[in-house]
């Protein structure tokens, strides 16, 4: 997947008079470097936070509401694939923002990476930092989040959810006030499950925690980090937030965020035009008899054949849909081809990959990048 550079990097600035502990956060740093191994084919090319989703490397979105919050300076902590952020997004100036980069030559987990973009920020002791996960699609209110670090004088407040079924998540439990009490990992006992609320990846740091965290070791601010500072007895403050929350850490779910960016379901001001039941980018080819739905996404040069049926989908940018397909709940990815009358549901199918004509694929199948399945090679019902 090719991406083309939209300005150049600029030096980063020189720090200037320190603002006031009770001023805004106006600086964040944005953890991309994850493999993405659970995303798998999509992420066998591209890092995950630069899939497209409702038409734009999902980061944008992140970027996006980051300033519209009040956010100008990001340092972008990469690793996988580090090489493609710079050039798409250059300094940062097309989004209003002043970006920069650091990258990890060895794995440092969470909280060693945090850790390790600490030198490009300028923000002194006192003053709040967001942090925050290159795979969360989410409302959080960060102002809101922002202004309950400050006014309870926290050391780390973090964003909190509700889930209803707490057990693949860490579980943060928290006092009448909001303050945490404790941190459980990933509990399975019924007994175990004390709270339904959980970690969101987002935080507020004050920059004098940032600086106390290890340097040049991996080290994981879920299960080193926030444990030791609430043993030490640091004030972590928990702000629960109801608004939309999606961890994209697997296909499926990638494709759902893309499908509600579109839908308008979760916010963003970054997706490239109106939100309605389909998204059409320029460069598209869509045939005048074909059905988009449910919020799918067709990408410049990717082409929707004659009486195919789109319905909550992402079709990434050359990929091709021929005549008669059925595409449903599903991402094709760059470059890729679906062949007449195939039915796709809950498919992922990788970038340059070949799905031939009458093949019917569903239920999380993963087609790997450049693979071909050659027509009427595997169908998962009798019907066709």
């Amino acid at each position: 997947m090719a991406y083309v550079k939209i300005s150049p990097m600029r030096a980063p600035r020189e720090a200037t008079t320190a603002p006031s502990p009770t001023a805004p956060a106006t600086e964040a740093v944005l953890l991309v470097g994850g493999k993405g191994t659970r995303l798998r084919p999509l992420t066998v090319h591209t890092p995950k936070p630069m899939v497209p989703a409702a038409g734009v490397p999902f980061l944008t979105h992140q970027l996006a509401r980051a300033r519209a919050a009040g956010i100008e300076h990001i340092v972008l902590a990469t690793s996988y694939l580090a090489e493609v952020f710079e050039p798409y997004f250059g300094d940062g100036s097309a989004l209003g923002l002043h970006l920069e980069y650091v990258t990890e030559t060895d794995p440092l987990g969470t909280g060693g990476a945090i850790r390790n973009a600490a030198h490009r920020l300028h923000s002194a002791p006192g003053d709040p930092v967001l942090v925050f996960n290159g795979d969360i699609l989410t409302g959080l209110d960060i102002r809101a989040l922002v202004a309950t670090h400050r006014g309870a004088g926290a050391d780390v407040s973090l964003h909190l959810t509700r889930v209803p079924d707490p057990r693949a998540f860490g579980l943060v439990p928290t006092d009448a006030d909001g303050r945490v009490t404790a941190f459980l990992e990933k509990p399975q006992a019924p007994e175990e499950i004390v709270t339904d609320q959980i970690n969101a990846g987002a935080y507020v740091f004050t920059r004098s925690v940032i600086d106390a965290i290890p340097a040049g070791r991996p080290v994981s601010v879920e299960r080193e980090t926030f444990p030791d500072l609430l043993a030490a007895g640091a004030h972590l403050q928990g702000m629960v937030d109801s608004t939309y929350w999606l961890d994209l850490g697997t296909p499926q779910a990638f494709v759902r965020g893309s499908a509600d960016l579109v839908l308008g379901r979760a916010p963003s001001p970054a997706v490239p035009g109106r939100c309605g039941e389909r998204l059409v980018l320029p460069g598209a080819d869509v045939a005048e008899d074909a059905k988009l739905s449910g919020g799918t996404s067709v990408a410049a040069r990717a082409v929707i054949g004659a009486g195919a049926r789109v319905d909550g989908s992402a079709i990434l940018p050359g990929a091709w849909i021929e005549p008669g397909a059925v595409v449903k709940n599903s991402l094709v990815g760059a470059g890729a081809r679906v062949g007449s009358r195939t039915i796709l549901d809950g498919v992922v199918v990788g970038d340059g990959a070949h799905v031939g004509p009458d093949n019917e694929l569903r239920d999380g199948v993963r087609v790997w990048c450049g693979a071909r399945i050659e027509q009427g090679a595997i169908r998962f019902s009798s019907d066709m």
